[in-house]
């Protein structure tokens, strides 16, 4: 059995700046009420003359990550791409990338766990490097939230929140099986999934019926989320999964050197921070500048803080999510 490892990073967002001053301009908000629930100050939004899409997203951080590995895109033996905001109902964003990354027959697999996704890729990646079956697997979470989002009064709630956005990681075999990922935690509630969720147009109500309808009120189309019944679940789950994590890596809090949450509310971050005792500096969040951006948000944030010096060889690091289904999941990491 061998031992799963990252060895290349990279990030991409779009350049366009969504300001809360901007929403104001578009709906009725304003950048205080959103800070105070969210943390939030500006977001990206692929802009409206652009070509980026997921899959292009996902490209552009994915050749950062190649090259970083000091790998060529032909030694990517297959692809895992996390996103809920797919280019096309199918088929999936991965091969999509292959394609555009020249890798020939390479295996690609789209991982629907939305703001789990990227752990539940990391893990999936870790065990297929664990068998032997591949050696190095390119890893993606990417999402193009912007398009499908109710830019009114009434979506505020979740308009407000989610920005756009692509990180890439690259996985191989550790020659030291005391480094790289030690454990994976993965866990799902689908009692809940209707919570935080996006239900059509689907294939029991497609679009004729709906535009047949033409009901003013229908938002089925739309994110909708219980937001204060999500976030208590989420701090909840956050800590439970982060300290099985740290249990099974014979780890203790004061041992993280850096704790990446998925980077849904600010205000999750800071309690999950609290509770364990954790320091400024052994937590990265970049929501303030990015918002929300699901199964990128990780990666994103685990791009930036290596970049910066935080993560470096012998450095701890976990990985955390929570997210619709309800999923939630952590990846204790010895760098």
């Amino acid at each position: 059995m061998y031992n799963s490892k990252i060895i290349g990073l990279g990030k991409y967002l779009p350049d366009n700046v969504v300001t809360n001053a901007d929403l104001e301009k578009i709906m009725e908000t304003s950048d205080a009420w959103i800070q105070e629930r969210t943390g939030i100050q500006e977001r990206r939004h692929i802009a409206k003359d652009s070509d980026d899409s997921t899959s292009s997203m996902g490209v552009k951080a994915s050749k950062i990550a190649i090259e970083r590995a000091g790998l060529l895109p032909q030694d990517i033996d297959l692809i895992l791409f996390a996103t809920l905001s797919p280019d096309y109902y199918f088929p999936g964003s991965g091969v999509l990338v292959q394609e555009a990354l020249e890798i020939p027959d390479c295996p690609a697999m789209d991982i629907r766990m939305q703001c789990s996704g990227f752990v539940y890729a990391v893990a999936t990646a870790d065990q297929f490097i664990k068998t032997g079956m591949y050696k190095n697997v390119l890893v993606i979470g990417s999402e193009y939230h912007s398009g499908g989002l109710d830019m009114t009064t009434r979506g505020r709630n979740i308009s407000v929140i989610f920005g756009d956005g692509a990180g890439a990681v690259v996985m191989t075999r550790a020659e030291n099986n005391e480094v790289g990922v030690l454990n994976s935690q993965l866990h799902s509630e689908g009692k809940y999934a209707k919570e935080l969720s996006l239900i059509g147009p689907n294939t029991g109500r497609w679009v004729p019926e709906i535009m047949e309808a033409n009901d003013p009120d229908d938002i089925s189309y739309y994110p909708y989320m219980n937001g204060q019944f999500v976030f208590k679940n989420a701090v909840v789950r956050f800590s439970e999964v982060i300290l099985a994590g740290l249990q099974k890596a014979g780890w203790k809090p004061e041992d993280i050197d850096m704790l990446i949450p998925h980077q849904a509310n600010l205000r999750i971050s800071q309690f999950v921070q609290k509770k364990f005792g954790l320091s400024d500096a052994q937590v990265y969040n970049n929501i303030q500048r990015y918002g929300n951006t699901t199964a990128a948000s990780i990666p994103i944030a685990l791009t930036e803080a290596w970049e910066q010096g935080k993560i470096k060889e012998g450095s701890k690091v976990v990985l955390a999510a929570f997210g619709s289904g309800f999923t939630w999941g952590s990846v204790s990491i010895q760098w």
